[in-house]
């Protein structure tokens, strides 16, 4: 995979290739992660359903539970199986199979006594919630058995039919692991490579835009939106880059000149230039000349050719030493990039994934967290069933299945409202042109089959970015396959809206008035323990712990900030504010720059002499005593009004190296938390 920068000929314009449909991928999906999530869950409906077909054809026929089964499972087994290996993944789908088929047998069993069975339907649902506390298999595995007893409620396969549903809920568990394990496997140096490819792409689109800028001479506003949008991009790519980063095989620790340390601080490097360069060049543009020099070539201007062009602009100085940093880091970025492609990665590991979340405190009754949220949602669901049964006692699952889905993947009653509205706006939507396309493709019933395909397909890919774009799609391809067996009505629809509703309601009024969680307390601890973390990383350093523990507990840093992100959603509209402007984007993009410079401390500390050590213990100190400062105030610094920072040489700290240069940024970092 080319990595811009890298070719033998430096004069390509990067251009060349700007509007390529790649490049548009690149820059919304750096590693094509959404793409495979949605080409996984489509390739394993479709095989699964076509191997049935096939079944049904050839073998013995089966009943619409099995097609039903097939697809429900055949997506829950690409989006909630998470284990790291292909082993571990068959045995989590072959146990969600089983329980699969058990909950069919059980909504079948009890279909007689449907007063019985709705009762058996909260316990069901009551299980699944509260097996997410055992960990992720058995998360997988209770909401394989909460939609397969969905499924058989609502389809009502007998019980002479089980064998044949079972077929169904095996070939997709297989279909799914087939696509996930050799059709789409995870390829973490490619992911890497496009990673990288996407984040160098990003810093070029901002520089071209800058250039435009400069060869006008002035600023627009829509200029300034462009240059955010580009910034956001850069940063998605980056967090998503470094997450990729590759391991040594040899220690935990990475030696001062191995690809990995290089490339983890080239991309630091490269956001904060970038966004330094922004933010210095609103204030006086670069020359054009020295932007297009940039381009053409990546190549770092010597200081001679710097000051030539511009003796004229004093005031451009900052900016000029800007755009040279961009250049280092970038060339430094692709030169440990092209060295492990060169060695092919020998000697490295994939990125480690991130520890699984300790077990919630396990205490008598409510004070349990993993018990209180699964009274919450079958209380939440019991409020739904009655809500659904008033209007329909044979589609009042869409309620429950509304209820629950609300819950899940929330911290606080804030986020299950904002989860709540989406679903209910997406599926209005959906419906609206759902039933302009389904009354579009009829009598073209192909046709219609390929648009569903693409509907789940993306419905998928834009699950990690929107939800409500995600329920938008599957409201899409519900109305498609209600046009193709002839059984969709205006009042149909109308009842699915107001079952949706119904369901969303329930959650958020359990949520709000019921064993309540607080935007603000589900804050608050998160930020407890980002701030525990990091004084713990500095005691360890000023107490000159070995190099492995202080990079444990800078991970743990790390562990502790994705909290504080998930924590925070809530307090803007949507997953996108840790990206946009304001008051919350600014709390935590200062946090993660505290976050990044903590974790590039330890690798410096981690080396460090006994003299640089006495020579930065007293900095240390002046940031705990800011940390502290800074803890005191609680969820308030996500709220507090900053002004611009100081376009002084601490906004490009290129004069200072070691681990005084992490120390410095941890301790100027957290005077912006609370200036």
């Amino acid at each position: 995979m080319p990595i811009p920068g890298a070719q033998t000929n430096p004069t390509r314009p990067f251009l060349a290739e700007r509007f390529s449909l790649r490049d548009w991928l690149l820059a919304r999906d750096p590693a094509y992660s959404r793409i495979r999530m949605g080409g996984r869950v489509t390739l394993s409906i479709v095989l699964a359903v076509a191997i049935l077909i096939l079944i049904h054809r050839l073998v013995l026929p089966l009943p619409a539970a099995a097609y039903g089964i097939a697809a429900t499972l055949a997506i829950q087994s690409g989006l909630t199986v998470r284990d790291p290996s292909a082993a571990a993944q068959l045995t989590t789908r072959l146990i969600g199979c089983a329980g699969a088929v058990a909950m069919i047998g059980l909504a079948a069993l009890l279909e007689p006594w449907r007063s019985v069975s709705d009762i058996a339907f909260l316990a069901v649902i009551f299980m699944a919630a509260y097996a997410r506390r055992f960990g992720t298999r058995w998360a997988a595995v209770g909401m394989f058995c909460f939609m397969s007893y969905f499924i058989g409620a609502y389809l009502h396969p007998p019980l002479a039919q089980l064998p044949e549903v079972a077929v169904g809920a095996l070939v997709a568990a297989l279909s799914a692991h087939v696509v996930r394990t050799w059709v789409l496997p995870d390829d973490w140096q490619r992911d890497f490579l496009r990673a990288m490819v996407s984040v160098l792409g990003r810093v070029d689109h901002i520089v071209e835009a800058l250039r435009a800028i400069a060869v006008r001479g002035m600023w627009t506003a829509e200029d300034r939106q462009a240059l955010n949008r580009l910034e956001n991009r850069l940063k998605e790519a980056v967090l998503m880059a470094d997450g990729l980063v590759p391991v040594s095989r040899r220690e935990a620790l990475p030696e001062e000149n191995e690809p990995a340390a290089d490339i983890g601080l080239a991309l630091f490097d490269l956001h904060l230039a970038a966004e330094s360069l922004i933010v210095l060049s609103r204030q006086s543009l670069p020359e054009p000349e020295l932007l297009s020099a940039f381009l053409a070539s990546h190549q770092v201007a010597p200081p001679s050719e710097l000051e030539m062009l511009g003796k004229a602009v004093a005031a451009s100085a900052e900016t000029r030493r800007a755009l040279n940093w961009l250049g280092e880091a970038r060339r430094a970025a692709v030169d440990a990039v092209e060295r492990l492609r060169a060695e092919r990665f020998t000697g490295f590991n994939r990125p480690q994934a991130a520890a699984p979340a300790p077990k919630a405190a396990q205490g008598r009754w409510l004070n349990d967290p993993a018990l209180r949220t699964a009274l919450q949602i079958t209380l939440a669901a019991g409020l739904a069933m009655i809500g659904g049964l008033a209007l329909s006692r044979d589609r009042w699952f869409w309620a429950v299945l509304s209820a629950f889905l609300v819950f899940t993947n929330t911290n606080s009653r804030g986020d299950t409202a904002i989860k709540a509205m989406q679903r209910s706006g997406g599926t209005l939507i959906g419906i609206v042109c759902g039933m302009g396309l389904s009354a579009l493709l009829s009598g073209f019933p192909w046709l219609a089959g390929a648009v569903a395909i693409l509907a789940v397909f993306l419905a998928f890919f834009s699950l990690q970015a929107s939800y409500t774009a995600m329920t938008f799609f599957i409201s899409i391809v519900i109305c498609i396959v209600y046009g193709l067996t002839g059984t969709l009505t205006l009042d149909l629809l109308r009842l699915r809206l107001e079952e949706t509703v119904i369901g969303a309601v329930a959650g958020m009024a359990v949520a709000f008035f019921v064993l309540p969680t607080r935007t603000q307390t589900t804050l608050g601890d998160a930020l407890a323990k980002w701030f525990d973390a990091a004084q713990r990383l500095l005691e360890a350093a000023a107490e000159e712990k070995n190099g492995a523990e202080l990079i444990t507990l800078s991970k743990a840093l790390d562990a502790a900030y994705r909290d504080v992100t998930q924590a925070a959603r809530p307090l803007g509209v949507s997953w996108q504010l840790v990206t946009r402007p304001g008051h919350i984007r600014q709390t935590l993009a200062i946090m993660m720059a505290a976050t990044y410079w903590s974790r590039i401390f330890a690798r410096r500390v981690a080396f460090a002499r006994a003299a640089e050590m006495d020579a930065i213990r007293p900095a240390i100190r002046d940031a705990l005593t800011g940390l502290e400062r800074v803890r005191a105030k609680g969820t308030g610094i996500f709220f507090v009004n900053r002004k611009p920072p100081q376009l002084q040489s601490r906004h490009l700290p290129i004069a200072h190296d070691g681990s005084r240069l992490g120390i410095e940024m941890i301790a100027a970092t957290l005077d912006r938390l609370y200036p």
